[in-house]
C-alpha cells in the first residue's frame, strides 16, 4: 500500500472512528469517483504466520458472504482488499447518526418512530437469516439513521455464517453485554432468535433512553441471566417483553413482530400476539461455561461506592477500577485552565460533541485550540461501559495504529483550517506519570515546526485523547508539547477528583 492509498484506487482521507477490531476511514474511490468508508481490520499481536494467514483467509471468506447480503437496510460491502497482511473492507459511506447518538442527544423516541426503526432493522435481519447469517451484535450503536431516512444495520464484522467460526472468535464471548441474548451467555451458539432478543434490547433504549440492563459489563451479564425484563411503558411494551423472553422458543416469529411494529408505526394499536407468543413470566436461567465464570469473578471483585456519583469497582490495591456513570466531558478541563493554556483572559466557550469514537469537547480560537475525547471501541455502547480490560486493548490498539503512519492529513475548521493539510508525525513516545499508561506524538508542518501535539492516556476503564494545536510562530516545539501535557494532566486531575 502506498501512503494513504489502497489497491491503487482508494485514497484514505481521515479516520472516522476506532474500535477493538480496527479503524474506519473516510476514503475516496478514485476509479468510480465516490466517497466510501474503509474498515481496517487488525489482527491480534503475536500470531504465528500460518495462523495470521488463515485468519486473513477466513476474514475474506466472511466478507464475501456478507457482500451477498443485498438489502436497503444492510450497509453495502463494495470490495475487500488484503494489504499489509490484513483485510480492508470497502463499504458504502452513510451520512447521518446512529440510534445511540440520536437517543443520547434527543431522548427517547416516539413509539411510532421507534416501531418504524425496529421493523426496518428486523426486515434486514430476516434477509440475513434467510441466507444463513446471524449478526450477533445488534445494538443502538450499530443501527444507523441516515439523512435520507434509511434505517441501516451496520457492522457485520462479527456476523456468523451458520456452521462457521468467525475471525473474532478466540474463545471469547462475542457481542456487547446488555445486548447479548441469554442463551448465548450460557455458551450456546444462538440463532435468529438471539438477534431478535438483541433488537428488543435496542428498542428498549430507543423507547426509554436507557438500556434494559445497566451497570458494568459483569452486572449487565448477571442481570440478563437472572433478572426479569424491565417494563417498557407505552404501546410497544408487551411486544418488547415478548422479544426479550428468556427462552428463545417463547419469542415471537420475526414476521409476527414486523407486522405488529408496522401497525404501530402507522398509528394503530399493538395487535394481539398469537397464542404462545405473549410475554412469559421470567425464569431463572441456568448458567454455565464462560458466563458463570465472568459473573463470579466480577462479583467477587466488585465494591460499590457512592462517592462523586460514580460507581467504582476497586481492586485490592484501592485504585479506581471503573467509572460507569456518564459525565460531561467539557467539565474535565476548567475555563481557567483553558485560558492559561491558550494564553487568553477570555477563554472560548466549550463546544461539546460526539462521534463514533466517543464524546468530545473542544475550545477553539482563531489558529489555536484544545480538544478532548473520551474514547470507546466499536463493540461498546459508550466509554462508561468499557472495562479495564477493553480499555487496555483500546489503548494498545491506538498506540499501534498511530505508530504505523508517518504522513497524515488533518483539518480543524473551527480554528480556521478548513482544507486538508499534510503533516508528518513525530515518533510515538511513552509518557510517564500520567494515568496508568500514556503516550504522545506531535505533528509537524512543511517547515518541520511542531504545530499540534496529541496525548493519549488511560485511567481505570477510560481512554482519553487530548489535542493542542497552534498555528502561530511564537511557541517553540517544546511549548506545544507541554501545552498538550498540561491539558492532559488537568483532565486526569478532574477524573481523579470525581472518583
Amino acid at each position: 500500500m502506498s501512503a494513504g492509498r489502497l489497491a491503487g484506487r482508494y485514497s484514505l482521507i481521515r479516520p472516522l472512528g476506532a474500535g477493538g477490531m480496527g479503524k474506519v476511514w473516510l476514503a475516496r474511490d478514485e476509479m468510480l469517483d465516490r466517497d466510501v468508508a474503509v474498515k481496517e481490520l487488525t489482527l491480534p499481536e503475536g500470531m504465528a504466520p500460518k495462523e495470521r494467514a488463515d485468519s486473513v483467509t477466513r476474514a475474506v471468506r466472511e466478507a464475501q458472504a456478507t457482500a451477498r447480503l443485498r438489502h436497503p437496510g444492510i450497509v453495502a460491502l463494495h470490495d475487500v482488499v488484503v494489504e499489509q497482511d490484513r483485510p480492508w473492507l470497502v463499504m458504502e459511506l452513510l451520512r447521518g447518526r446512529t440510534l445511540a447518538d440520536t437517543v443520547r442527544e434527543y431522548g427517547p423516541m416516539p413509539p411510532a418512530y421507534a416501531a418504524k426503526v425496529g421493523a426496518d432493522v428486523l426486515e434486514a435481519l430476516t434477509e440475513a437469516h434467510r441466507q444463513g447469517m446471524q449478526h450477533r451484535d445488534v445494538k443502538p450503536a450499530n443501527v444507523f439513521l441516515t439523512e435520507s431516512g434509511r434505517v441501516v444495520l451496520t457492522d457485520f464484522g462479527i456476523a456468523r455464517q451458520e456452521g462457521q467460526a468467525t475471525i473474532t472468535e478466540q474463545g471469547m464471548m462475542i457481542g456487547s453485554p446488555g445486548f447479548i441474548a441469554p442463551e448465548r451467555l450460557e455458551g450456546q451458539p444462538g440463532g435468529p432468535a438471539g438477534d431478535l432478543w438483541s433488537l428488543g434490547a435496542t428498542l428498549h433504549v430507543a423507547l426509554t433512553g436507557r438500556p434494559a440492563y445497566d451497570g458494568s459489563a459483569a452486572e449487565r451479564v448477571r442481570a440478563t441471566l437472572t433478572q426479569p425484563v424491565p417494563v417498557v411503558p407505552g404501546p410497544l411494551g408487551p411486544l418488547v417483553a415478548a422479544m426479550m423472553a428468556p427462552h428463545p422458543a417463547a419469542r415471537p416469529e420475526a414476521r409476527v413482530v414486523i407486522d405488529a411494529l408496522r401497525q404501530v408505526a402507522a398509528g394503530g394499536p399493538l395487535p394481539p400476539l398469537p397464542a404462545g407468543q405473549a410475554p412469559t413470566a421470567p425464569r431463572r436461567v441456568r448458567r454455565r461455561g464462560r458466563a458463570v465464570l465472568w459473573v463470579a469473578v466480577a462479583t467477587a471483585a466488585a465494591v460499590v461506592l457512592g462517592a462523586g456519583g460514580f460507581l467504582l469497582l476497586r481492586e485490592s490495591g484501592g485504585t479506581p477500577e471503573a467509572y460507569t456513570v456518564p459525565m460531561d466531558v467539557c467539565t474535565l478541563i476548567s475555563s481557567a485552565e483553558v485560558g492559561g493554556i491558550l494564553k487568553t483572559q477570555r477563554p472560548p466557550k466549550a463546544r461539546p460533541g460526539a462521534d463514533e469514537v466517543g464524546p468530545t469537547c473542544e475550545w477553539p480560537m482563531r489558529n489555536t485550540g484544545i480538544g478532548i475525547q473520551v474514547q470507546k471501541d466499536s463493540d461498546t455502547v459508550d466509554p462508561w461501559s468499557m472495562t479495564p480490560v477493553t480499555a487496555r486493548a483500546l489503548f494498545e490498539n491506538q498506540k499501534r495504529y498511530w505508530g504505523r503512519y508517518d504522513d497524515l492529513d488533518w483539518t480543524w475548521p473551527e480554528i480556521g483550517v478548513t482544507t486538508s493539510q499534510k503533516a508528518k508525525r513525530t515518533p510515538i513516545r511513552d509518557i510517564q506519570g500520567l494515568g496508568e499508561e500514556a503516550f504522545g506524538y506531535e505533528l509537524t508542518g512543511p517547515t518541520g515546526r511542531v504545530h499540534s501535539a496529541h496525548v493519549f492516556y488511560r485511567v481505570a476503564n477510560l481512554v482519553v485523547n487530548i489535542e493542542y494545536t497552534t498555528l502561530t510562530n511564537r511557541p517553540t516545539d517544546e511549548d506545544v508539547k507541554q501545552a498538550a501535557l498540561r491539558a492532559a494532566r488537568a483532565s486526569e486531575r478532574a477524573l481523579r477528583d470525581a472518583g
